[in-house]
């Protein structure tokens, strides 16, 4: 799930857990909801409810459907735990992942929104870090157990990721050799096979 791909249902402004003073985006902020019930809806819908009376906030809850963004990734919000002048909160977004449903899919899908946003920024990802860095607590508490292996199929999908991408120079060859049938476009960072490149020779023995 990329960063392009959210739902964006914006507290309104005035709103208590909607601070409006802009974020100095540095890091990327990894909660579990600590709800095993919960999606990325009724986390947004629970914002709004009279009975959740504090500044405590999110930017993205994300479950195993969706991903939802409350808080503008321009904004400050109150998540870390550090302090209205911590660096948990005024340079990360927090990232909800949701407890229900199929986890596995719901994590699968942070990791890919994770990865989208380290791309755009062109972070590695030291710049990803559990809530107990910032404060103590024991979140993400189904994550920590495993934060190493996480941080490491994030470096993984950064790395499939990046795999997919054309070099800007390489974009208009790309475009002509698919046209002529000579290739499908895919892994085009990968090292070519002698099969492969002999099959590519052997389409081309007919392109004009």
């Amino acid at each position: 799930m990329l960063y392009s791909e959210i739902k964006k249902q914006h507290l309104q402004k005035g709103h208590m857990k909607r601070i409006e003073k802009a974020l100095d985006f540095q890091y990327i902020t990894v909660h579990n909801t600590a709800n095993p019930t919960s999606t990325a809806k009724n986390e947004r819908d629970w914002l709004d409810n009279p009975q959740n009376n504090n500044t405590t906030g999110w930017h993205i809850a994300i479950d195993e459907i969706e991903a939802i963004e409350a808080i503008p990734i321009t904004e400050i919000a109150y998540h870390a735990g550090d302090g209205k002048n911590g660096t948990g909160n005024t340079k990360s977004i927090g990232i909800e992942i949701c407890e229900s449903g199929n986890y596995a899919k719901t994590e699968q899908n942070a990791i890919e929104l994770i990865t989208s946003i380290l791309i755009d920024k062109g972070w590695s990802t030291d710049r990803v870090k559990p809530h107990k860095h910032w404060s103590g607590k024991q979140c993400p508490r189904i994550i920590l157990p495993y934060w190493d292996d996480f941080i490491k199929r994030i470096d993984e999908e950064v790395k499939r990721q990046k795999n997919k991408e054309v070099s800007s120079w390489a974009v208009d060859a790309m475009k002509w050799a698919i046209e002529k049938g000579i290739t499908d476009g895919n892994r085009p960072k990968d090292v070519a096979t002698r099969e492969e490149i002999w099959t590519m020779l052997y389409r081309m023995r007919n392109v004009k």
